[in-house]
């Protein structure tokens, strides 16, 4: 979807500072928004992609205000809420007001082992692929009203296919419950200049992750 989460190659932001040393929580409570956010999957029932799609779901104001795992912490009520798991009230709130409903957490001895394993998303491919290394592409100009990882900055533009990785988890599809439709997934690289014209770095060269529906041929 079109969002404020969709700012790579957005000018307005200021450049990248990245903080030396940082850690990979900056508050105990940001370990607990991401625990809890994979525990609850479990007895939610959701996947990765429908984690992406909740996050970035957000009016530009309420995105741009919250911080990295505030973020995640609002993703995680809206997919609870959706399920029945947790009330309005009770977000509100910040406390539970209403009987316990036991569910089936992932446990603590669990999570390690989870995330050590992780999930694989390669699948079976469905069909011959449609492009190899070196095929000139464009990515297709598309701007659906979910989730989507086709960055707005590349939809069209032309760009050449580096990388073929085999047939994955369609995640446009992933995120709306409708099956894992697996594609075959292309790095595409995009010259600066093809980007931004004639104020893009000549040097640059940008690499995309492209799932076959996003691309067609270069005319």
């Amino acid at each position: 979807m079109d969002g404020a989460h969709d700012m790579g190659g957005m000018d307005g932001f200021g450049p990248v500072v990245p903080e030396a040393n940082e850690p990979l929580f900056h508050a105990a409570w940001e370990r607990r928004a991401f625990a809890l956010t994979l525990a609850m999957a479990r007895p939610g029932g959701w996947n990765l992609d429908m984690t992406r799609f909740a996050r970035e779901n957000r009016s530009p104001l309420d995105y741009l205000s919250k911080s990295y795992y505030q973020i995640w912490l609002a993703g995680l009520e809206r997919l609870m809420a959706e399920r029945g798991l947790v009330t309005s009230d009770e977000i509100a709130a910040a406390r539970p007001l209403h009987p316990r409903r036991d569910v089936a957490a992932l446990s603590a001895d669990d999570a390690a082992p989870m995330l050590a394993r992780g999930a694989p998303t390669e699948r079976p491919a469905p069909a011959p692929a449609h492009f190899a290394i070196g095929d000139r592409v464009r990515a297709r100009n598309i701007h659906p009203h979910t989730h989507t990882r086709l960055p707005r900055y590349v939809r069209g533009h032309v760009g050449v296919v580096e990388l073929v990785h085999g047939a994955h988890i369609f995640p446009d599809s992933h995120a709306l419950g409708a099956g894992e439709q697996p594609q075959w997934l292309y790095t595409v690289t995009f010259d600066g200049r093809e980007l931004w014209g004639d104020d893009g770095d000549p040097t640059a060269r940008i690499s995309v992750d492209a799932w076959e529906s996003y691309l067609e041929p270069a005319r």
